[in-house]
Order: structure tokens, then sequence, then C-alpha cells
């Protein structure tokens, strides 16, 4: 029944509502049209679990042309990618050499790059690579999934590398062995992972649609004096629109995360298909002011 649904409303309700187009020059007008609306972007190509060099080269230089574009046309973007999409399937020194390609260039334009965060069997993995790249480039952040068990030790293992993370609270389907499987848990990890990474003196983004958690960092803001400058508020492109545009008069930085790509219908069922809730997480939140 979903298959029919997507196929029959996909167009409209997919790439109308969640993807910014299948390419990254259809998704520029909406990029400067959401900078004109004080909001910042990161973009994100879709794709993932590529398991072939040439598939993983040719994904490493659309990242690079899409900074090669924000710089052109002086979007306020930043850029998001997932490993497994650069080779991390294949081997680490493909998926190395393919970050560093990205982040070179990134480097070049001043432009942040964010690792985004997978299931739990590339939680490791992904973080050491982080690691290895962060020593060297400072243009660099990744994610954090407060459902996962071994948040709270992440975050103390990163802080020595002054990390720039944005903390979610996880949408992949986790056994109960790694993660919390209650909601109530997982907000209460996502609140104290706040507040440590954020008295820890780092850069963070609150990835949340959730009104308790927006109130919860504002009034953590408040509590220890902490400058608007050190954190900001990230949502999905299409989702809590007034909300946004209500930080944003509130002086708070806003970041919208805009995934671009022809696999937009293979994105939309994927989300679907691993967590059944994020159904109505998709439709409350498009719909929710």
């Amino acid at each position: 029944m979903l298959d029919r649904l997507a196929k029959r409303f996909g167009s409209r309700f997919g790439a109308d509502k969640i993807v910014g187009g299948e390419t990254f020059s259809q998704a520029i007008p909406l990029i400067k049209q959401l900078n004109y609306e004080g909001l910042q972007v990161t973009v994100d190509h879709l794709g993932e679990f590529v398991n072939s060099e040439k598939e993983a080269r040719e994904r490493t230089q659309e990242c690079i042309e899409s900074i090669q574009a924000i710089a052109h046309h002086q979007l306020n973007s930043e850029i998001s990618l997932k490993l497994t999409s650069l080779g991390l399937d294949i081997s680490q020194n493909v998926v190395l050499d393919n970050m560093e390609l990205i982040l070179e260039e990134a480097k070049q334009y001043g432009i942040t790059v964010t690792i985004d965060m997978e299931d739990s069997s590339r939680s490791g993995t992904t973080l050491e690579i982080y690691k290895t790249l962060k020593n060297r480039y400072s243009n660099l952040g990744t994610v954090i999934q407060s459902y996962l068990y071994r948040s709270d030790e992440d975050i103390d293992d990163l802080h020595a590398y002054d990390p720039y993370l944005r903390l979610v609270k996880g949408a992949y389907k986790e056994s109960g062995k790694v993660a919390f499987v209650d909601k109530p848990m997982v907000d209460e990890n996502l609140k104290r992972l706040i507040e440590k990474n954020v008295l820890n003196g780092h850069y963070t983004a609150i990835g949340s649609h959730d009104d308790a958690i927006i109130e919860f960092t504002k009034n953590l803001a408040k509590k220890h004096n902490i400058s608007k400058d050190q954190f900001e508020f990230q949502m999905l492109y299409g989702m809590r629109n007034q909300t946004q545009q209500k930080l944003i008069n509130e002086g708070y930085t806003v970041r919208v995360y805009l995934p671009y790509g022809e696999d937009w219908y293979g994105y939309f069922m994927r989300r679907l298909a691993e967590r059944p809730a994020n159904i109505a997480f998709a439709i409350k939140g498009i719909f929710k002011k």
C-alpha cells in the first residue's frame, strides 16, 4: 500500500514537500529563497550504500561540484553527507581518500561538511573516521543520536576534538540491545547530550522538531548565559515552517536540512520502512506549524 501511495503522490508529496529537487541546480533557487527568509541550509545529495569505487568517486565529485556551486552563488549553506555513499562499505581507505578530496575543496571556500550518522553498526567506524579527519580539518562536523546507549560516552570521547555536533534523536530501527526503545528515555538522553556538549563549550546543532527539546535548549542557554551564536536549531525542509520563522525572529540561528537527488523516492521509502513511526512523524511535521 505504501508503495502505491508513494508512486501516486510521491512527486508532489515527496519532491515538493521534502526534497529540494533532483539536481543541485534545481535546489539553488530554493536555497536562495530560504536564505532570503533568514534560514541557513545544509544540503544532502541523496544516496547510500554504494558498492563500487567508481560510484563512490562519482558521489564524491557531486559533493565537490555542490561546494563549488555554493561558493559561486554565494549561498549560505553547508553540506551533509553519508559515508556509505563515499565507499565506507568498500574500505576505509576509499572513504578517507574521498573525504579528503571533499574537505580540501570545502576548506578552500570556508564551507562546513557534516558527516551524517547512519545505523549503529557503522557508528563506531564513522566516529573513528571523523576523529582522524578532524585532526586536519576544522570545517568538519558529525552527528550523535540520543537513542543509542553509547552516545553519552561518545560525547565524552569527542570532547578533546572540539567537535561541531548535530544532536538528534535518531531515525533508524535499532535493537533494544544498543538503543533505548522508550521515547521518553530517548528525549531525556537528548537533553543530557545537549547540555553536556553546550556546557563543554562546543558549537552544537540541535536537530529536532520537538517543542519540548527546543524550549529546553532555550532555557539552558538563558540559565547558563550561553550566547545564541554558540548553538543552532536544525529542522528538515518542509517541516515546522512557522516555528522556524519564530525562532529566527527571536534571534536564533535556524538551519534547514535540504536533501536533493534522483533517489528521493528510495530515500522516502527507506525512511518509512526503517521505522513505521516515521510516517506519522512526516505527516505531523509537514502540517504542524
